[in-house]
């Protein structure tokens, strides 16, 4: 009995680890298709010519040639590395699965279906980067938050959104900061402004740019009635080239006052918040997160020009200076995905059909599926509404 026994647990075993084995060497295409995709090859040989360049005599002559061969060449070299660290860890994985299964050892088996998982899991998520190919993808993302009219319930919805971004960004490890928060009349933010740093931050949170519609029962109506709000979500890119652009004094309005709201430094004591208003656009920037008053200044000078870089690449302008009229409501009227509390629960996106029952999820930051879909979408041209 005690071999029949001691048999049957090892046709268990060997059985699994087969099973582990075959769902691992089902990555194997797509693994190929990805080195594919990214052109590993290609991307070696770049390397080579720009580690060449830096060798001739001379390279450093040009400060700032020379700083852009040392960052594409970091670039590159972090894109294959990573890759070729997945290679490895899919070949580590089938050879820890042979291993366990010829050795007959159940207790590894845990660990080897950990890292197989691993494995699919960042197959998928650089699989999902190669679609990441836009010209500022990489850049971090500076995301302004807008609560819509309708007062309190409207501002309730912009500071869970707020959350929702933030919970978004602590999942994917990215460094989220708040530059600036405007407290709401009795609850929630009239306006918000927030930097995600971290590899394709704006790749990835460009498909959250336009309107986000509530539905839910208010809980600030006492009569419990059902109400629908509006918060805006504007995400800019944070350009490389911002020192470029020039800006007089006299081209905008300087305000100093007391900071307040969520991160405010100094609050009620010093007037070392900025608001700065862009005298021919009307666009308003802030900031009172940082320590001083002209740090404040120059980090909301950066974020004007952003605004004004960011208008000028949507309409498809030549220079800064043509940038005109107000553009403080540019596609507010794009709503790209309707939250629905009552009386059922459903999140979905209008552009593409992506949708959830799971609300609750969604609003603690599981944005993926939405990231995912618009990406997908955006490669192919197949949107559901356009």
């Amino acid at each position: 009995f005690l071999n029949e026994d001691k048999m049957s647990k090892e046709g268990i075993s060997m059985l699994q680890y087969e099973e582990l084995r075959l769902a691992v060497l089902e990555n194997e295409k797509p693994l190929q298709e990805l080195r594919e995709a990214l052109g590993l090859d290609t991307m070696k040989e770049e390397v080579a010519k720009l580690e060449a360049e830096a060798a001739k005599d001379g390279f450093w002559d040009d400060v700032e040639n020379s700083q852009k061969v040392l960052k594409e060449t970091s670039r590159l070299k972090a894109k294959i590395a990573k890759y070729e660290k997945l290679e490895s860890l899919y070949e580590d994985t089938l050879v820890m699965i042979e291993l366990a299964d010829e050795e007959e050892d159940e207790t590894l088996y845990d660990e080897c279906k950990e890292s197989a998982d691993q494995v699919k899991s960042e197959l998928e998520a650089m699989t999902l980067s190669t679609l990441l190919s836009g010209e500022y993808d990489e850049s971090n993302a500076l995301l302004t938050f807008h609560a819509g009219a309708g007062g309190t319930e409207a501002q309730d919805w912009a500071s869970m959104l707020f959350r929702m971004y933030n919970r978004w960004g602590e999942r994917h490890g990215f460094k989220v900061k708040t530059l600036d928060y405007l407290d709401g009349d009795e609850a929630g933010l009239k306006s918000a402004t927030i930097t995600v740093e971290g590899p394709h931050a704006y790749g990835y949170l460009k498909s959250e740019h336009g309107v986000h519609r509530l539905v839910r029962v208010s809980p600030f109506d006492a009569a419990g009635r059902r109400q629908t709000s509006f918060a805006s979500i504007e995400v800019m890119p944070e350009f490389p080239d911002l020192d470029e652009v020039e800006l007089r004094e006299d081209e905008y309005e300087f305000m100093a006052y007391h900071s307040s709201g969520a991160g405010g430094q100094n609050i009620n004591k010093v007037s070392s918040a900025v608001r700065i208003t862009h005298k021919a656009t009307g666009i308003v920037v802030a900031c009172q997160t940082e320590r001083s008053q002209l740090q404040n200044k120059e980090t909301a000078l950066r974020m004007l020009k952003a605004k004004l870089m960011d208008i000028k690449i949507r309409e498809r302008l030549d220079t800064i200076e043509q940038v005109q009229g107000n553009k403080n409501n540019i596609e507010w009227g794009s709503q790209i995905r309707s939250y629905v509390f009552m009386p059922y629960t459903l999140v979905k996106d209008t552009r593409t059909g992506c949708e959830t029952s799971n609300v609750n999820a969604v609003m603690d930051g599981a944005l993926d599926p939405f990231i995912e879909s618009y990406l997908n979408c955006l490669a192919t041209g197949n949107w559901v509404q356009k």
